[in-house]
Parts: structure tokens; sequence; C-alpha cells
């Protein structure tokens, strides 16, 4: 095991740094809620009875409270194909707990948005915002008291992060996270990009693409491509938030099935113990320890705004310096789909999170001694469930790659760095995701088409007014603004226009997930041109300059710093239910502080 490398060590220090008045208030908050919060052991009869009337026959067992009870925070619904498989899950969850003398309930359920479903349509503006959502109706849920220990079931977008929200302030219970696995391989997802650029161009028809979508998501399970959801479960790896190992294995197997059995037995013994606390367990390290993780498999750049939230409601600050400054030193070893042609199913098969974490202990980017829900330290995380008859067994990594196209060790790597940039200046601060990236289009300048939405891009590149050299800048899409959709309509045609030859970018205060892909994209831009931010002062035709060498980010015009803004459009919020959530936007702080209402509104 190599010493950790002191550029890991000097941003995990510049955090604690940063961190150290709303850590030590975090901490305290522990003590409290450890000390003198409400658990069961302090409800009135009235209160207890109430909690277990409807247990059947756990009410024995609930009412002498000799036993630890696990709390179910469940994201289930059966239009997502991530979350159907759990469905089932709350009565086998129950079944396991007794096994080991424990009890299990149901807490309560979280809204499970599908980004899948919603991209491109107006309820997307909805999606960010579900991850307050989530968070405030998992606290909801655990507001009751019944339980010393929490299994939290979700996968998806917002829906991870919103839970994790929830348990770092609920952080003096011990908790786990019960992923269900990918869905098997479909269409590849390079064909499924090809067929979307045909229809873009108007070369495939409704019912063609419709085949191609239906052969990508097809069955339950994950969807398998690296987006946010695959991303998600990679966190909570290198958090050391799951059963080692168990973020990949396919729903519906005996392996996942004993998995979970492990899970959940795991939390019973540790349920109750302040030492194993998910607000004990995660700290500086752990972030860190994710971000580095992020880095190297090329993940979501959503991440870049969920993470900041999800170290606030730690107790800690992270910003995109901290990111880049990471980057810099984090060697991208992966290469699943949109950063290469794998999907997570072949990337699991070549050594997934195992050979990860491993690799990256070998190498000393990682805290290997960050504390797990499992125990034993990250090196233990990177341990590879596998049955020996009936009976879950954790092997050891594997040391070598099963395919070097898509998993190479850290000393090998695809790319010296982890293709995450921090590009900054008169337009404001944005990431530039490079990692799919062809390097002669690191660096790009083109004069600007500028527009108020995706469907107004769309529409241009239709008219054959984009047919060339253009900086497509889309602003007003921020979490003020509309909720901060992802703006996944606006990849066909762009990629359509880099593959006809023409130097293409994106500029936007919206969101991309990292699925900008081939596509040169400064996204997530801060501040948002909403409320004055400098991408309302780009102009039709002004040059826009984008390098992710030199880290610049500029609207070239003489006069730029002096302009007013332009006028700002009719922002349309109604319908959808998205009039519901004004006071949400309102109230959100901005996208690199992790674009929240509900922890701005707080103080955290």
């Amino acid at each position: 095991m190599a010493r950790l490398d002191p550029r890991i060590a000097a941003v995990t220090d510049r955090i604690i740094e940063r961190s150290q008045t709303s850590r030590r208030r975090y901490l305290d908050h522990l003590d409290r809620e450890t000390d003198a919060g409400l658990r069961r052991g302090s409800l009135s009869c009235s209160n207890l009875a109430h909690g277990f009337a409807a247990a059947e026959g756990d009410k024995p067992v609930l009412r002498a409270g000799q036993a630890p009870n696990l709390g179910i925070v469940t994201a289930y619904n059966d239009m997502l194909s991530a979350h159907q498989p759990y469905g089932r899950y709350p009565e086998m969850l129950k079944l396991f707990a007794r096994e080991v003398g424990a009890t299990a309930q149901v807490a309560g359920g979280v809204p499970a948005m599908c980004d899948g479903v919603t991209q491109g349509q107006v309820s997307m503006e909805l999606s960010l915002l579900s991850r307050d959502t989530i968070a405030l109706s998992a606290a909801v849920a655990l507001s009751h008291a019944m339980f010393e220990g929490v299994l939290y079931l979700g996968i998806c977008d917002k829906i991870v992060p919103g839970l994790l929200i929830a348990a770092l302030r609920f952080g003096h219970l011990p908790s786990l996270f019960v992923p269900s696995g990918p869905m098997p391989s479909g269409l590849s997802n390079r064909e499924k990009a090809r067929i979307r650029q045909l229809a873009a161009e108007g070369r495939a028809g409704r019912e063609e693409l419709l085949d191609a979508e239906a052969a990508s998501y097809h069955a339950p399970g994950t969807c398998t491509f690296y987006g946010t959801a695959n991303s998600n479960q990679m966190l909570m790896e290198l958090m050391g938030l799951h059963v080692p190992g168990a973020a990949f294995v396919p729903p519906g197997t005996r392996l996942r099935h004993e998995v979970t059995r492990a899970g959940v037995q795991r939390l019973a013994a540790v349920a109750g113990d302040p030492g194993k606390a998910i607000g004990r367990l995660i700290d500086a390290r752990s972030l860190v320890n994710a971000m580095v993780g992020l880095l190297a498999t090329g993940g979501s750049t959503n991440h870049a705004i969920h993470l900041p939230a999800i170290a606030r409601a730690a107790g800690f600050r992270i910003d995109w310096e901290d990111f880049a400054a990471l980057s810099a030193a984090v060697p991208l070893i992966a290469r699943v789909y949109p950063s290469g042609e794998a999907d997570v199913n072949q990337f699991h098969a070549a050594g997934g999170m195992g050979f990860v974490i491993a690799t990256l202990i070998e190498a000393g980017l990682v805290h290997a001694d960050a504390a797990t829900v499992w125990g034993g330290g990250l090196a233990a995380q990177a341990r590879v469930p596998v049955l020996e008859g009936d009976a879950l067994h954790l092997a050891d990594p594997p040391q070598l790659s099963g395919d070097t196209e898509i998993l190479r060790p850290a000393s090998a790597p695809f790319r010296a760095d982890g293709g995450m940039r921090l590009v900054t200046g008169n337009l404001g601060r944005a990431i530039f995701k490079t990692s799919a990236v062809d390097e002669r289009r690191w660096t790009l300048d083109a004069p600007a088409a500028v527009f108020e939405s995706q469907e107004a891009v769309v529409e241009a590149f239709r008219a054959g007014a984009l047919d060339r050299d253009v900086a497509v800048v889309v602003r007003h899409q921020g979490p003020r603004a509309n909720g901060m959709p992802e703006l996944h309509k606006l990849m066909p045609p762009l990629g359509v226009l880099q593959d006809r030859g023409h130097a293409v970018l994106l500029v936007t205060d919206g969101r991309l997930s990292g699925a900008s892909g081939k596509v040169p994209a400064a996204i997530h831009l801060v501040p948002e041109a909403l409320g004055g931010g400098p991408l309302a002062r780009v102009r039709e035709g002004d040059r826009i300059r984008l390098c992710a060498r030199s880290g610049a980010l500029d609207c070239l015009a003489a006069d730029f710093a002096a302009r007013p803004r332009a006028p700002l459009p009719r922002l349309a919020a109604e319908g959808t239910g998205r009039e519901l959530f004004a006071l949400m936007r309102a109230a959100c702080d901005d996208a690199e502080a992790g674009a929240s209402a509900m922890l701005a509104a707080a103080g955290l």
C-alpha cells in the first residue's frame, strides 16, 4: 500500500481547514441527537403502540425493545427500471432481519423521478428540485424515532444524493444503502447514440428510434451506461456505504439475494452503536475518496453539484477548485460509455469496483483508512462478493484487469488526469468534462448563437441556422431560473454539427450530467444568467473562447464588461406541478454550492 499522494492529502487538508466551524457544529448536532434526541425508548406508551400496531408477528419484539429495529426508506416505483426490483424488498429485508433477532419496518417512501422518462420534457425542470424533496421526505419518514438503523433503497440520479443528505442529517443512526443492480446489456450505447443522431437529421423515423431505445432500456435494473445512477453506485462503494462489491451485481440472482442479506444483517449488528453512525463514518476522507473515484472512472458531472450538497449536510465545504486539483492528480482508469464503448456490465466483468478501489489504494490516491459500514477500512471495501455453495464469501479483488480497453491500473491509465476541468473567465465558472472529448477540441473559439431554451436550439438546427462553426449559448437554465434541467436534447444535433467538421462548443448554466460526451461543453455555469450573471450579457455573434488547457472561458467582445444584461425572457413555470416549486427555485443557491434551497434555508 503506497503512501497517500501529497496532492490528495493537500486537498483533504484544505477541506478540513475550510470546514472547521461547520464540521464542529455538525458534530455537536450529532452529540445532541445521540444523547438527547428522540428514540424508541423515549416514546410514550401511546406513541410506541401506534408504532407497532400493524407489526403483526414482530409486535412482541418491538414492544420489548430489546432488539434493533431497522427503518426502511424506499424509493420504489415500478416505472423506474432500476427501482422496479425494490417492490418485493421490504418483506425480504424483514425476513433477513428476523434471522438475527432484529426487526424492520418501512419507515416511508420517497419520490423517485426517472430522468429518462422526463428528459426533454418540461417535467425535467423538477428533476434537480426532487433531490431536496427526497431528503425532506426521508426526514419525515425517520422523524418517528422508531429505528436504531436505516436501510436506504435507492439508485438513480437525484435519489441517492437526496437519501444521503437525509441520512447525514439523521447522522446519529447507522445506515446502509441497498442497491439492486444493473439490467442486462442491450443495444450498445454507441449504436443508440448513432440512431439518435440519425433521427436528429431526419434520417431515422420514430419507429426506428423507438426500437433502438427499447432495445437499450429493456429490463428491470439500472440503465447500463455510466451516467449519474451508476456513478451513484460507485460513490456508495468508495464512501463505504454498501456491502463490498454490491453495486453492480445483477438483480434477481442468488448472489444479489445473499449480498442484500449480508447488508441487513451487518446493519443489525451495528445498529444502535454511536461509533458506527453514518455521521461519524463519513468525514473529509470519505468525501475525497468519492471525488477521486468519480474522476478516476469518468463519472457523472452531476456530482460536481451533488457532492457539495452532500458535504454540506455533514458540515463540510467543498468546491470546484477541489475537483480541479484532484483531477490533475487522479488518472482516468476506466472507459465506460459515454467516455468509452463499454457498459457497466462489461466494466464489472473486467474487474469493476474491486479492481478500481484496489488500484487506487495501491497508487496512494485514496484514503485507505477511511471508515466503512462493513468495517476494515477501504481495503475491505475492495473485496468481491462471490458464492461458495449457497454462502456469501468476500474474495480478494482481481490483481489484473479483465479487459484493458475498459479498465486499467492507476500505473498505466488511459489518461494522466481525471478529465474534469474548472474553466473560469469573464463568463464565470463552469465544469468542462474532457474525458470523452478529442484533445484537438479542447481549445475552441467560435461566434455565439444565443438561446433561452434547448427547444430553440433544436429548431435552429432543423432550419439549418447552425450549420457552421458555432458556440451555442443556452442561458436561463440555472436552478433559480427553471430548476436546472438536463439539456440532453442538445446532444444529437450538436454531435451532428461536429461530425460535419464544424467547431462546435456549448456554454450553459444548465446541466448535462457528463453526457455531453464528445462535444466540448462548459456546463453548470455560475453565476447563472438569472439575477445578473455575465452570461446574460452575451450577444449573437460574440466570439466565445473555451480552453481546457488554460482553464479559460471568456466572451472576447471588447465592450463585454460594460454591457447591460439582455432583457429577462418570460420564464414559464406553470403546469406539470412546476408552480408548486416556486419557493424552492427562488431559494436555491448556485450549482457550485450544491443548488439546494433546503440547505441554504437551514444555514448549512
